[in-house]
């Protein structure tokens, strides 16, 4: 017999590769001649790059950058198992995790960070990027991370600009004749489910901005400063980037590297699951378990389990999910290719005591499930 266990994290209480191990100590508890496959995914942001380096044998790349704050940090980035493919996560250098909740304010807040890490990687010659752009600190346009491969922003008396959103609004033109030569051999794919424009009642600051620190004021401002900055790209590159889906994903991080890097936009967990070859891996498995904190709409619209249902169901490989919590009904389960989804939690229970028991409740579920499975109960 052979699992495929294929599932996101528990965010807040379990690794994707934990979690892989509680599910796989679970089954071997009670079929101990089993085969795993143990596969840890995301959908594009946080425990992307190290789900996608455990999962193809790769390796991670420690380097010295600039956090949200030009504040000195360590980030890492990682290299596939191919030798060939970077996968960087923005949030590494610029995300909200690296700022207490007192130091964020999207109107001082950089990219620049995220830019230093792929500079990295250009100049070690890799020239094939995944860039996932969740959990940012940063409403600047992506100007940060150009600002950190070559390119140079000015006001309209010829100064340049300070790095933060806010600055755009003062922006006049840009030069990209020192942007990083080898930029130009690159190949950017931009993982992000995110569909919002750069501006407006959807756009990047008005949907995104309060969770990085912006009062309603700042919303304000940086909205306008970020439509100048869509009138000066359009009026230089004529480009015309303000309503664009995906634009203004992680605080117009999806603008610069649309327009600039002519970046492909694709789903996350489509680019993950691309990038693990998980169709091959599913080959001869009799039962894959996936799993994610929480089944709820958002699980519907294309997270990791409706991912790798979507590959699973065509290969005729039978789903169950394992979760904290549902508000899933049994039609939605099924729309979306799942055979079952259990909950971990036995019963009603306090939050932390759920957070800082997920790996024995995971390893108790499972061994419920494996012994149905072993007196030939049929959850097909």
């Amino acid at each position: 017999m052979k699992i495929v266990i294929a599932p996101d994290s528990f965010k807040g209480s379990l690794s994707a590769p934990l979690l892989c191990e509680a599910i796989s100590k679970g089954v071997k508890n009670i079929i101990p001649d089993v085969e795993i496959l143990k596969v840890p995914l995301a959908d594009g942001g946080e425990g992307t790059m190290e789900n996608l380096v455990y999962s193809t044998g790769g390796k991670i790349i420690e380097v010295n950058v600039n956090n949200p704050l030009m504040i000195k940090v360590k980030a890492n980035y990682g290299i596939l198992g191919d030798g060939e493919t970077v996968v960087i996560e923005m949030a590494q250098a610029s995300g909200l995790p690296l700022l207490t909740k007192e130091q964020r304010n999207p109107m001082k807040t950089s990219s620049y960070g995220t830019g230093e890490l792929i500079e990295d990687a250009l100049e070690r010659g890799y020239k094939k990027f995944i860039i996932g752009i969740g959990g940012s600190a940063t409403n600047d346009g992506g100007a940060g991370m150009l600002e950190a491969l070559g390119v140079k922003f000015f006001d309209q008396e010829g100064i340049r600009l300070e790095r933060g959103g806010a600055n755009l609004s003062r922006l006049a033109y840009f030069e990209e004749e020192n942007m990083h030569p080898k930029l130009k051999e690159a190949e950017f794919v931009i993982a992000s489910d995110v569909k919002n424009p750069l501006c407006g009642p959807d756009g990047a600051s008005t949907v995104f901005g309060p969770q990085k620190g912006a009062t309603s004021e700042m919303v304000e401002q940086l909205d306008n400063a970020l439509k100048n900055y869509a009138n000066i790209i359009l009026k230089q590159k004529k480009m015309n980037i303000m309503d664009v889906p995906g634009a203004g994903a992680a605080g117009g991080m999806g603008a610069a590297l649309l327009v600039f890097f002519n970046g492909k936009m694709k789903s996350g967990i489509d680019i993950v699951l691309d990038a693990v070859n998980f169709k091959k891996k599913l080959e001869n498995t009799d039962l894959l378990i996936t799993g994610e904190g929480k089944l709820d709409t958002q699980t519907l619209s294309g997270k990791v389990i409706a991912g790798v249902c979507k590959i699973a169901n065509k290969s005729n490989v039978p789903v169950i999910a394992l979760c904290g919590g549902s508000t899933l009904n049994g039609g939605e389960i099924k729309s979306i290719g799942l055979h079952a989804a259990f909950s971990i939690v036995k019963g009603p229970c306090d939050l932390d005591y759920a957070i800082e028991n997920t790996k024995i409740l995971t390893e108790e579920k499972v061994e419920e499930l494996i012994k149905l499975l072993k007196i030939g109960i049929d959850i097909s």
